[in-house]
């Protein structure tokens, strides 16, 4: 009989609107070894464009929620998101697997999948701004509210956090990080 496999931890990676944690993460998937990226459930359109995610109604997120197909969910910003529990699956001989989490739900996080790490991607103010007018996804009085919103802080109680700066070259974020994690891993 083999032994289970190894299940790698999960990462949440957060930060404000416009700090690059999809752009971090996907960079991650590709450079760190066995690291897995998940896939959100959002009822967002699909042609709304930004992360790789599910897309679904507000009719049908409620229907897999009672299922019980989500490991975690939460609302923010008048959407629903969630993370299904497959990603338990994708944990099976991984060096982790990221995921982008709210700051609200990180504490819920850390207690539903145990072996947790939050990288908390920050951006100076003015990258931000810079970023999220750049995408073009939000009016500029948007802009100002997500913008008061990226000084919110991480809850406290979370017990494994490196805080990442994308201010800069993706290049150096995503080595911060995997500096970061390495110590993690061994």
């Amino acid at each position: 009989m083999s032994a289970p496999a190894e299940k790698g931890p999960v990462i949440a990676v957060v930060g404000p609107s416009g700090a690059g944690k999809d752009s971090l993460m996907s960079a991650l998937a590709v450079s760190g070894p066995r690291l897995r990226l998940m896939r959100r459930v959002i009822t967002r359109a699909p042609e709304a464009g930004g992360e790789d995610y599910q897309a679904v109604t507000v009719a049908e997120f409620s229907a897999l929620e009672r299922k019980g197909v989500f490991a975690l969910h939460w609302q923010a910003h008048g959407l629903h998101y969630g993370i299904p529990r497959d990603i338990e699956r994708l944990r099976a001989g991984a060096g982790g697997v990221l995921v982008n989490l709210s700051r609200a739900v990180l504490l819920q996080a850390q207690e539903v999948f145990g072996d947790f790490i939050v990288l908390s991607v920050t951006a100076r103010p003015e990258v931000l701004a810079e970023r999220l007018s750049a995408r073009g996804r939000e009016g500029a009085e948007e802009v100002q509210r997500r913008l008061a919103r990226a000084v919110n802080p991480l809850p406290e109680g979370l017990r494994r956090v490196h805080e990442i700066d994308n201010s800069g070259a993706l290049s150096a974020a995503v080595a911060a990080a995997l500096a970061a994690l390495q110590p993690e891993r061994a």
